[in-house]
């Protein structure tokens, strides 16, 4: 990690890695797309790792699905990434973004309050009352940026964009061309240079807040990201991504393996209404992503540490679950309980004894 990525909060992948993607960029000897800064097996390379030329693995997930992206990216076609909440969507578009364009900031948050404006471009009104239209006084957005530089886009929660704002990509989309009309002459037209796209995410629990249209879905080619199917896998990436996180925080001690074996437990038995001996559990309206069970992760280490000045337990697991899975539904809180009193007993182990003892602490 550079020096500015260390001083950061949460510093984009392009400065985070900067270190892996300059020497991926300095070995990359396969053609490259017009306007990309890495080539396709680079860029894969970059967000799947290789041990052998040191670049860390950035996403768990599945690696053709990797290859259908960077692929997808490389036509006249955009891509929308969807999936449940917490399965790293955004992430994978970032790291996407960083390969590809060197730059992973050009992002629209979308909203019920996103505009127009907030995607192509608004004015600067002092500047505009002065000497009326002219390109000092426009603003650019992502897209207007993008598309002028030759960079990806990212458009993260789409369907939560009022339908409008969406169809607002139809033309720049199919045309790569966006005209601003208060412009005189070639400033009023704006056309894609190489590289320009769209990456856009929507998680399946918004399915039908705002629809995407039929005409808009033909403009980009459709990727669903699965939760992680393998224990051990998820188990490794919550106990990387917390200690990445605890460090940051200033605990130099990540919870325990076993600790967190009955945090990754608790969270995919939740998650699929199933224990794993085949026990039926009723669903929680939440979902318990590997997202969330990072942030648990995270949040346990710090009670132990700084509320308790000692070692993560089980207790500080039940204490924290209520947060996140019972966000806004009494029920989940109940099934939590249920879970607590009568699947936890039936395993076997330390910790387990000791998140059914610590029961009584869970929150609400």
């Amino acid at each position: 990690m550079t020096d500015t990525a260390s001083k950061l909060l949460r510093p984009p992948a392009e400065v985070r890695y900067a270190d892996e993607l300059a020497a991926l960029a300095k070995n990359d000897k396969a053609p490259r797309p017009p306007g990309w800064t890495l080539s396709l097996d680079a860029a894969r390379t970059f967000v799947l790792g290789d041990a052998k030329a040191k670049i860390s693995r950035k996403f768990v997930g599945d690696a053709s699905l990797v290859d259908r992206a960077l692929v997808s990216l490389a036509t006249s076609r955009g891509l929308m990434l969807i999936g449940e909440p917490g399965t790293a969507k955004s992430m994978l578009s970032e790291l996407l973004a960083a390969a590809i364009s060197g730059d992973s900031t050009l992002t629209i948050q979308g909203g019920a309050a996103t505009t127009e404006d907030q995607i192509k471009y608004s004015w600067n009104y002092a500047m505009l009352l002065a000497n009326g239209p002219t390109p000092e006084s426009l603003v650019p957005a992502p897209i207007h940026r993008g598309m002028r530089e030759g960079k990806l886009v990212r458009f993260e929660e789409i369907t939560r964009c009022p339908l409008e704002v969406q169809d607002s990509l139809l033309s720049l989309l199919s045309d790569k061309v966006m005209a601003v009309p208060e412009l005189p002459g070639d400033d009023g037209m704006v056309f894609a240079r190489p590289g320009f796209n769209v990456i856009a995410t929507a998680n399946t629990r918004d399915r039908g807040v705002n629809e995407m249209s039929a005409a808009l879905k033909r403009r980009l080619n459709f990727e669903t990201v699965f939760p992680i199917a393998d224990f051990e896998t998820e188990l490794e990436l919550v106990r990387t991504e917390a200690g990445r996180l605890l460090a940051d925080s200033g605990v130099p001690v990540a919870p325990d393996r076993d600790l967190l074996e009955v945090l990754v437990t608790t969270f995919r038995e939740l998650r699929s209404g199933q224990t794993s001996t085949g026990h039926a559990l009723e669903p929680l309206s939440t979902v318990m992503s590997t997202a969330e069970a990072v942030s648990v992760a995270h949040a346990v280490g710090l009670r132990a540490h700084f509320l308790r000045a000692g070692k993560a337990d089980a207790g500080d697991i039940v204490a924290t679950l209520a947060g996140t899975a019972a966000k806004d539904n009494p029920e989940d809180l109940a099934r939590i309980r249920a879970y607590l009193e009568q699947e936890v007993p039936r395993k076997k182990g330390k910790a387990w004894k000791a998140m059914h003892d610590a029961r009584n602490e869970l929150a609400g």
